[in-house]
């Protein structure tokens, strides 16, 4: 095994309680943060890393009532650190005791193999937001299988760059679905969809893709174990004359896209805009005195803004633990 696949792993940890655990994924967080203060995975959990990785590292789960948390590359070791001291989740209201904390490690992530692997939505897939939805809604059925398969197929490329992984080939994917009409969800001009998709790309059990990963949507399974990786690109050509072939295919309960190759150039690697903070020299005048009026309607303008779920403060708010 390389240096390179070993910095690159990722690890899932199935947590078993006492009983099932009825609370959100912000819940959880808040009492990890709380019974580990000092630990490394707290800047990975409250939103203070959320400047430096585009991507989190930590992501926790909530599936049929069992926890399970993620860490992908940098939030692997912090995680296997706590592993043998999660021995109670205390909620204030409820305590769970921990039976069983497992893990699964993943060393060969986002390697590319010569045959699809299939992966399932175990929790709904949020493809759309405000920036996307305007435009799904404009296309006809055929057309908004492509959208949705090209949309996964470059989320996948940007989790992949931002984690640091390079493909030296382009990628394929395919979708199917079981309803083209998105469900909406609490956050205005989202939409979920219910389904899976098929990949040459090897991802870890319960990796998210998509909007709300931090609420625990769009994450993914598969039962499929990943034998070996391709670097030659001729190993790909199978799968290049398939996907010329490749038709939609749309009946009830079942809309499948064709299988689409996804150009790795169109998607930029990731970069973190650092704002550079101007200092104002310091000036003596009178500063005009603000009139009523005119506070009001920045502070209407400041209420009218969007939610950025992306910052710290958001973060904070959401985990309380009761």
């Amino acid at each position: 095994m390389t240096d390179k696949l070993v910095n690159h792993q990722s690890v899932s940890l199935k947590i078993k309680t006492d009983r099932p655990v009825l609370k959100t994924p912000y819940q959880i967080k808040g009492v990890l943060m709380k019974q580990f203060p000092k630990s490394e995975i707290v800047p990975m959990l409250n939103g203070s890393y959320r400047k430096k990785y585009l991507y989190p590292r930590i992501q926790v789960k909530i599936l049929n009532g069992e926890i399970i948390i993620l860490g992908v590359k940098e939030g692997v070791d912090p995680l296997l650190k706590i592993k043998d001291s999660l021995s109670e989740l205390n909620f204030g209201d409820i305590t769970f005791n921990v039976e069983n904390c497992s893990d699964e490690i993943g060393t060969q992530l986002f390697r590319l193999s010569s045959s699809l692997i299939e992966y399932n939505f175990i929790s709904g897939w949020v493809a759309l937001n405000q920036n996307t939805r305007k435009q799904y809604f404009s296309k006809d059925e055929s057309r908004k299988l492509d959208f949705l398969n090209t949309l996964i197929g470059e989320n996948i490329v940007f989790i992949s760059k931002e984690l640091g992984f390079d493909f030296k080939s382009n990628i394929f994917t395919k979708i199917t679905l079981q309803s083209l009409d998105p469900v909406k969800t609490e956050q205005k001009n989202w939409g979920l969809f219910e389904g899976k998709f098929f990949t040459n790309v090897n991802l870890p059990n319960y990796i998210g893709v998509g909007n709300g990963i931090t609420r625990g949507f769009g994450t993914l399974f598969n039962s499929e174990v990943f034998e070996k990786d391709i670097e030659n690109e001729n190993s790909f050509e199978e799968l290049n004359q398939e996907s010329l072939k490749s038709k939609p295919l749309i009946e009830e309960n079942n809309f499948s896209s064709s299988l689409i190759e996804i150009d790795i150039n169109r998607v930029s690697k990731p970069k973190i805009s650092k704002k550079r903070k101007t200092r104002r020299k310091k000036s003596f005048s009178r500063k005009p005195i603000k009139s009523e009026k005119n506070n009001f309607s920045k502070s209407k303008k400041k209420s009218e803004e969007p939610i950025n779920y992306n910052s710290h403060e958001y973060h904070q708010k959401q985990h309380s633990i009761t």
